[in-house]
């Protein structure tokens, strides 16, 4: 190894991408990344970019809304009723649970505002100073006047999304703690029935805001999540539809039976306030207390055929069934959602309502919305599957671009390989190859097979022209026809193509054309009763051995041409056309030109003189002097020559 010294002033670079590398303390440097350093690297990449893209809060705060409103039924269930005391109870340990879930949520609610407010504050900043909103660790601050905060203040309330900054304020206003747990236990006299009516209307109104904000957050979710996601999301949507009227089916529940105690009190006492102060389990006296009128003026079970003094209405199932007792939470909770979600899943159709005003308002309401939901529901059904069906198509349609590109290709590879193997000039391959191009790019009905159909017509004639002549060119009696001949026969050619295994002619069949082979192989074999014999006996002894009478015909040579050259020359009639020597078999897929009879007579007649003069210039012993090399190699065509 070399023990030459690396100059000073030549910065070397370790492994470690942006890190010099320091001869004089080597064992300082620091590591290179391995493999699974750097897939940990990646890794943790990764994960800062989910976490800080905004996407990834937006569903987040989806989810966090969805939990919270999920969260404030369970404050309905607060309240239970003692049938045996005929007083009003509170679970406290519920209302425990409940008020730490309520006040984790409103965190996000909280968090969510600060965030729209500093994002506001720092767009404000950049308009107001021209700089970055991200403060130096030198800031100072200066003594600025009101005319400055005021326009700063205006510029921060331009910048602000009230709609969302709004709509989470009154998201987060504590309003189920303040009614349910303190207010609803202090309501008295006989103002009672009024102020629970007021109540209920503070309760309905605090999911509007709510449910309004999953959906201003719903709307970015749905531009960054895939259909199932949504389709679930949707279906979430319903079953806490449910789960929030069961939790106001069981409060209002508890409301009918407290109303008909306060109805009690009024017609069986003249103590009113006194009697209705007695309904709260923490404050009666029990000894003193008698219950006797509240059990006949409020008897949820009547005898059979007998009324009730009171119609509890759609509220008498809960009651029946002491659900408002001081049951397991779990039982109270699952029949409250199994009566929100029946109910709302046949549009309140079976309900039987009391002639009571707001009981028919909230059958009216669940019918409402069901219905809304079911239609919401159907509508996005149809929307992912329409995107399903559009996904589906643009992936076939995709395939269906890559299968036609691959399509394209290769067939520009195959027809520049043709082009190369038949020794084509460059001009004419240049005007093949752009037509060729230009017919794919328009995608039209072309036919890969047959290089002709995708050719102009000249194009097709120049090409004709050019492999036409070197194959004519290639039969004995026409090797010093006049060239102005020769192309009209060219002209006059039409491609042919024939897969491996067919049968071309058979032995004594009308010569009704000759056939220019420009790719693949033919057979040509002879049937007679010596051939069978030997192939007879060739089976029997497994043994192979070629006749005489077979030959092959490849690339360059022709069929027919000897004899239909002769019948035109004889001038013959169609009808008396020559028949074929041999059987003709394709040995591989085959392609070339045929040119009629019909035609080729065409073009004698109209050249007779150099017709006759070209035939008269081909002798035998000169043609055969020529073509010695290629005719020699086929019997078929040695022996059609010699006949």
């Amino acid at each position: 190894m070399s023990n030459k010294q690396v100059p000073n002033d030549v910065p070397m670079m370790s492994i470690t991408r942006g890190i010099k590398y320091n001869f004089d303390n080597v064992e300082a440097q620091p590591p290179d990344l391995q493999c699974g350093d750097r897939d940990a690297v990646s890794t943790k990449e990764k994960l800062k970019g989910t976490l800080l893209s905004i996407s990834f809060w937006n569903k987040m705060f989806v989810i966090a809304c969805v939990i919270a409103v999920s969260l404030d039924p369970l404050f309905l269930y607060i309240p239970i009723i003692d049938e045996e005391e005929k007083c009003l109870a509170e679970d406290k340990e519920l209302r425990t649970r409940a008020l730490i879930l309520r006040s984790l949520t409103d965190v996000t609610f909280v968090v969510n505002i600060i965030y729209h407010v500093c994002t506001a504050i720092n767009a404000a900043y950049k308009e107001h100073k021209g700089k970055k909103s991200e403060l130096a660790s030198g800031w100072e601050f200066l003594k600025v006047s009101a005319a400055v905060i005021i326009l700063f203040a205006k510029l921060v309330a331009g910048k602000l999304a009230w709609r969302s900054t709004l709509t989470s304020i009154l998201a987060v206003f504590p309003m189920p703690q303040l009614l349910l747990v303190f207010v609803f236990f202090k309501m008295r006299g006989r103002g009672y029935l009024q102020g629970r009516k007021i109540l209920n209307v503070f309760l309905l109104a605090q999911y509007l805001p709510r449910i309004y904000r999953i959906y201003l957050s719903s709307q970015k979710l749905r531009q960054t999540t895939g259909i199932w996601a949504k389709a679930l999301f949707n279906f979430f949507l319903y079953i806490l539809a449910s789960h929030v009227l069961g939790a106001f089916w069981y409060f209002f529940s508890i409301q009918r039976e407290t109303s008909c105690w306060h109805w009690a009190c009024v017609f069986n006492s003249t103590d009113v306030e006194g009697c209705m102060s007695t309904l709260y389990c923490e404050v009666h006296n029990t000894a003193a207390r008698n219950v006797t009128f509240l059990n006949q003026f409020c008897r949820i079970s009547a005898e059979e055929n007998a009324k009730a003094p009171s119609d509890f209405g759609i509220f008498l199932d809960s009651l029946k069934n002491g659900i408002t007792g001081n049951i397991p939470f779990g039982k109270k909770l699952s029949y409250s959602f199994w009566w929100g979600l029946r109910n709302l899943s046949n549009f309140g159709t079976n309900l039987e309502t009391s002639t009571y005003v707001w009981e028919n308002c909230f059958a009216v309401f669940i019918s409402i919305i069901g219905l809304l939901l079911f239609l919401y529901l159907l509508g996005n059904v149809q929307t992912f599957m329409s995107m399903e069906i559009q996904r589906r198509e643009t992936q076939r349609w995709e395939i269906q671009r890559r299968e036609d590109e691959r399509n394209k290709i290769q067939l520009k590879e195959k027809y520049s390989g043709w082009m190369d193997r038949n020794e084509l000039p460059d001009d004419l391959k240049k005007k093949i190859m752009k037509n060729i191009e230009q017919k794919l790019e328009e995608n039209k009905d072309t036919d890969p097979k047959n290089l002709m159909s995708i050719l102009p017509t000249h194009t097709q004639m120049r090409l004709k022209r050019f492999l036409g002549l070197k194959l004519l060119k290639k039969v004995p009696k026409l090797a010093r026809m006049d060239k102005r001949v020769l192309k009209m026969m060219c002209d006059n050619l039409k491609p042919v193509m024939h897969d491996e295994g067919t049968e071309v002619l058979q032995m004594g069949d009308p010569l009704n054309s000759m056939l220019l082979i420009t790719e693949g192989t033919l057979l040509t074999y002879k049937t007679t009763s010596d051939d069978c014999h030997i192939a007879t006996e060739n089976a029997k002894t497994g043994s192979i051995s070629s006749s005489p009478s077979m030959g092959t015909l490849d690339k360059g040579d022709c069929y027919g041409a000897e004899e239909l050259i002769q019948w035109v020359t004889q001038k013959k009639d169609l009808g008396q056309l020559p028949g074929s020597s041999f059987n003709v078999k394709c040995d591989s897929k085959v392609e070339g030109f045929v040119l009629k009879a019909k035609h080729l007579r065409s073009v004698v007649s109209k050249n007779e003189n150099r017709w006759k003069i070209g035939i008269s210039k081909s002798r035998p012993q000169h043609i055969l002097g020529l073509c010695a090399e290629s005719w020699s190699e086929s019997p078929v065509l040695a022996e059609t020559w010699s006949a």
